[in-house]
């Protein structure tokens, strides 16, 4: 079985080697600075002790006073898991880096967030929608998408 890395050790590890970019920690949450998420992937990815190397999964939640970000980490190696979170807080551009050149699995799953939800994802090579078509006006999964139903 999988075990949960602490998310404290995760942010304590981090801050060691990235300081100032965790934003605030606890036993359940380890929220990073959105312009250095794509450092630190980088570090969970490759650092001694984290090394996770699996992006299981992607996702997005619209709070309306920003964009969080989830980012479900695996590490095959030392058979642990571990969760990150970062924060876009425009309504307008909201934008992190993409982890795409860290882990490729973040390709597809980064472009659904952007057509969905509207996260733009800096860096990422090929950002474009992927479910609704070229010229669908805003993100259906956005909490102030309204929807126009026939009358």
């Amino acid at each position: 079985m999988t075990r949960e890395l602490g998310f404290q050790d995760v942010a304590a590890a981090i801050e060691r080697a990235l300081p100032g970019a965790v934003v605030q920690s606890s036993a359940n949450l380890v929220l990073v600075d959105s312009d250095k998420m794509a450092a630190v992937a980088k570090f969970l990815r490759e650092a001694p002790g984290m090394e996770f190397d699996f992006l299981t999964s992607v996702s997005a939640v619209d709070y309306l006073d920003y964009f969080e970000v989830v980012y479900h980490l695996l590490s095959i190696k030392n058979n642990e898991s571990t969760v990150i979170k970062t924060r876009a807080y425009s309504r307008d551009y909201p934008a992190v880096p993409s982890v795409v050149n860290v882990w490729q699995g973040a390709d597809f799953q980064e472009r659904e967030i952007f057509d969905l939800m509207g996260v733009i994802f800096t860096g990422h090579p090929n950002l474009k929608r992927i479910m609704l078509w070229e010229g669908f006006e805003g993100h259906p999964l956005r909490k102030d998408y309204i929807v126009v139903t026939p009358s």
